[in-house]
């Protein structure tokens, strides 16, 4: 069963008919894959709440390396704003850590178990 479900109904459906499609040797760690990749998913969609100021973005742009940090001033902050990088700066600075957050969704026995699986 995939624990930590997607936003989005037809992905849900997607993920369900695949796992029912598997072997069964393979459906668990297809289960624990879907439900850390729709926590991550939901993880960049929560940072939308903070609401990311042009700031940020400057901050974001300068841990960057040199020759990315200019391709993301190019296409500016609008379009920045969802970048999985920036989200993730954005979250982080506002203390909401990824690791956590996925580890708050999935439970710690279903998060053990996937760190255990992608080792």
């Amino acid at each position: 069963m995939i624990k930590v479900k997607h936003p989005l109904e037809r992905c849900n459906r997607t993920q369900e008919e695949t796992i029912t499609k598997l072997p069964e040797a393979e459906r668990r760690f297809h289960e624990l894959m879907f439900s850390y990749g729709n926590a991550v998913y939901r993880y960049h969609q929560a940072a939308a709440a903070h609401e990311p100021s042009h700031q940020d973005y400057e901050e974001w742009l300068e841990g960057l390396p040199l020759n990315i940090a200019r391709d993301m001033a190019a296409k500016g902050f609008v379009w920045c704003r969802t970048v999985l990088s920036f989200t993730r700066y954005v979250q982080e600075k506002n203390d909401v850590g990824q690791e956590e957050y996925v580890r708050d969704l999935m439970g710690e026995e279903e998060f053990e178990e996937y760190r255990a699986l992608t080792a």
